[in-house]
């Protein structure tokens, strides 16, 4: 039976060259389109949910801010002012904390390393910091640890642009850095990455010495900030108000009062994000799925024309005793594998495309979002199942129409 309907397609195919041709290129564009638009639209996707995760890994960011309750018998517009206990206290009492770092920074700090010198924002942190903020280093180098706290180690972590201005080429590692003419010893460099959100610039050009250290050259009472990050993002809003509680207990004022704390929410952010990325998918879909339609009507468009024009074959078919449902087949086939075959073609082109120019070098940061696009199995399948969807509607009502044909008036048709 297959070897008859390949061979009636093929006899068609000869006499309606031009159309088949128009038929298949257009399926073959639409599904370019379509596969494309998606890909690059994966690829912004994941580029802007990671620079978002690349400055702050599922945290909260936790400001002190001013009552703005009375709360018993205390008045309204108290300052809170965070310490480092107060991180500890929210670790040991907070079984949803999985990680918690106090950062102490400092702008317009002086780094010299030799005859070069450079200005920086500086942070004081715990070594959870580095997974917080997916500082990871590059090889032959290490994070700040707990021995460097514990033993206020004048150590350092630079990022990677920072070491590059102050040590060109060579190796930071193992070097002396003197920090506000104190000598520090860099231990690690921070591997490159894309970084959509900063706070007091990007971690690039950042330096990073021990909580411990800092506290004890600068003598700050109070953090800056308190990062925090949750053991599950399910249970992230629990653990938001179970810091309220705890730190309104400590500071006296109200868990109800959202301004005594100003908390920087980096999982609900992503979550937006994500569904903003989501939305910008699904119409970059609904654009190219109508490119498929209109190849789809194409397609019906020539089945129709194989009808009226093989009318005499089908009546001759059907005085021979062919039934209605090999017609059909006939036909429906005869859609299919010109749906398959201009969407199967245009997939390789677009999968190529997607290949090629993910292979390309990020000349800058804007091309690390642009010229990134991804081509996951989801959407190569949703693809061919589309090309599927649409050769069958295009060949289903052509068949009917053609397997509804009079034998008897088929035979005296012109």
């Amino acid at each position: 039976m297959w070897k008859i309907l390949l061979q009636e397609f093929y006899g068609d195919l000869k006499t309606q060259k031009l159309r088949a041709f128009l038929t298949v290129f257009a399926l073959a564009w639409g599904t370019i389109t379509i596969v494309l638009l998606l890909s690059f639209g994966e690829g912004l996707r994941i580029a802007v949910v990671d620079s978002l995760l690349n400055a702050y890994d599922r945290v909260f960011m936790i400001y002190g801010g001013e009552t703005s309750r009375t709360y018993e018998g205390l008045p309204s517009g108290r300052r809170i002012r965070l310490t480092e206990q107060d991180g500890e206290l929210l670790r040991r009492t907070i079984p949803g904390v999985e990680l918690v770092s106090p950062s102490y920074g400092r702008g317009g700090t002086r780094l010299r390393a030799g005859d070069v010198s450079t200005t920086t924002y500086m942070e004081g942190v715990y070594p959870s910091f580095e997974a917080m903020r997916r500082m990871y280093p590059v090889a032959g180098g290490r994070f700040l640890n707990e021995r460097d706290l514990a033993e206020r180690r004048r150590v350092v972590f630079l990022g990677d642009s920072i070491a590059k201005r102050l040590f060109g080429g060579a190796s930071p590692v193992g070097q002396t850095l003197l920090i506000d003419d104190l000598p520090f010893t860099v231990v690690g460099v921070m591997q490159r990455k894309l970084q959509g959100s900063m706070n007091n610039g990007p971690d690039a050009d950042r330096a990073v010495i021990p909580a411990s250290t800092f506290r004890a050259i600068y003598g700050p009472r109070y953090v800056n900030h308190l990062l925090v990050r949750p053991r599950d993002v399910e249970s992230a809003e629990e653990v938001k108000a179970e810091i309220y509680r705890v730190l309104g207990r400590r500071y006296r004022f109200d868990p109800a009062d959202e301004r005594a704390l100003s908390i920087w929410d980096i999982i609900e952010e992503e979550k937006l994000t994500r569904r903003i990325m989501l939305g910008i998918q699904i119409f970059l879909g609904v654009v190219g799925g109508l490119t498929l339609v209109v190849a789809g009507v194409g397609v019906a468009n020539i089945m129709y024309v194989a009808v009226r024009e093989r009318t005499r074959e089908i009546g001759v078919k059907r005085a021979l005793g062919a039934r209605r449902r090999h017609i059909v087949a006939q036909f429906v086939f005869e859609a299919l594998l010109l749906a398959l075959t201009g969407g199967l073609a245009g997939l390789a082109v677009a999968a190529a495309v997607v290949f090629i120019v993910d292979g390309l070098p990020a000349s800058n940061e804007a091309m690390e979002y642009l010229a990134n696009p991804k081509l996951p199995l989801p959407i190569a399948l949703g693809t061919v199942l589309a090309l599927t969807a649409i050769g069958l509607a295009a060949g289903v009502f052509p068949a009917r129409r053609a397997a509804a044909v009079d034998p008897v008036e088929s035979l005296r048709y012109e």
